[in-house]
């Protein structure tokens, strides 16, 4: 009996040592927020070890709300905790925004930070707007010059918008498609060294901070270059070009041409052929002539007379032409 009372006896003093080591520990944790009136009990510290949640990032943030008039229940931080949320950017921001009369719950907030946004500097950027300067954009004008420039974009975030709202890198995109469309419609380029307003106007009416986080206050041109003659390049670039396709086409007309310079010439060579062959029927036709009677002696003799003639003849032409210095 005394041993199981020695046993029970044990057993009370190590879970009154355990209670003593985590009142230990939560104790200071306690005490603050006990003197800055955040009312959160011991044992609700001691929960929230157990739901391992950092009791002391909750206390931290009970107080600052406390501290600022606007309290939040330690639930809610709980909650935020747990779901990942950085609990006192959100306390923070509720702060911030309360002071700057800007209309934001922890709710909301919490919202907002869980979706991936820092919603304590989407606060400070309504507060405080954030200047974004854009990369040169190249546009080229109708007169084919090209103009290169540079803005700087000034906007506020849209606390209402920034879940599911679009980021800087649309905006700067929307941004350069509106300086490109506004240089390109420009009927010279002298038109916008000018007037660079022209540009910040046309794109400041497109309404380009729809679906975005952010509000559009003002754009302003802070540079603009003159690039490249566009336009000149394009019609040197298509003379090079017609000029290539004139000498495919001549070349093709001098192959034509050559082809058929040798087709001539196999034709030539085809008729002087017949013309052999003609030539050798002609000694037939005489024998058969003298055969049968068509043709006596003495005119074919007649006929060698007046050929070896025209040989002579021939031949006495040929001597006074290569003789003759004027031909030659």
């Amino acid at each position: 009996m005394s041993s199981i009372y020695l046993v029970g006896m044990l057993v009370l003093a190590a879970i009154a040592l355990v209670l003593i080591y985590f009142l230990a520990s939560f104790f200071s944790l306690w005490l603050q927020a006990l003197f800055s009136k955040a009312n959160v009990g011991i044992f609700q510290l001691l929960g929230m070890r157990l739901r391992k949640v950092n009791p002391r990032m909750i206390v931290e943030a009970r107080i600052l709300s406390v501290k600022a008039g606007i309290p939040v229940e330690t639930n809610l931080l709980e909650a935020h905790y747990l779901s990942g949320g950085n609990v006192l950017r959100v306390v923070q921001a509720v702060i911030a925004a309360n002071k700057a009369n800007i209309t934001l719950s922890f709710a909301e907030s919490a919202a907002i930070d869980l979706a991936g946004r820092n919603v304590l500097e989407a606060v400070q950027m309504s507060v405080n707007p954030k200047v974004i300067t854009t990369p040169k954009v190249s546009a080229v004008a109708l007169d084919g010059i090209q103009l290169q420039a540079v803005t700087r974009i000034t906007v506020r975030a849209s606390i209402r918008k920034l879940v599911g709202g679009a980021g800087e890198e649309t905006v700067i995109a929307r941004v350069g498609e509106g300086i490109v469309s506004s240089i390109g419609s420009a009927k010279t380029h002298k038109e916008v060294l000018e007037n660079p307003n022209m540009i910040s106007k046309k794109v400041l009416a497109s309404g380009l901070d729809a679906g975005t986080a952010f509000e559009i206050l003002s754009i302003d041109i802070a540079d603009v270059d003159v690039g490249h003659n566009i336009g000149a390049i394009l019609e040197t670039d298509r003379a090079e070009a017609d000029k290539k396709i004139a000498q495919a086409k001549a070349e093709e007309r001098r192959a034509m041409a050559a082809a058929a310079e040798q087709e001539m010439k196999a034709k030539v060579v085809e008729m002087q052929a017949k013309v052999v062959e003609a030539e050798a029927q002609v000694p037939l036709a005489m024998a058969e002539a003298l055969r049968s009677g068509h043709l006596g002696v003495m005119d074919y003799y007649n006929l060698q007379n007046i050929k070896a003639d025209t040989q002579m003849r021939s031949q006495i032409s040929g001597v006074s032409q290569n003789n003759d210095p004027e031909r030659k």
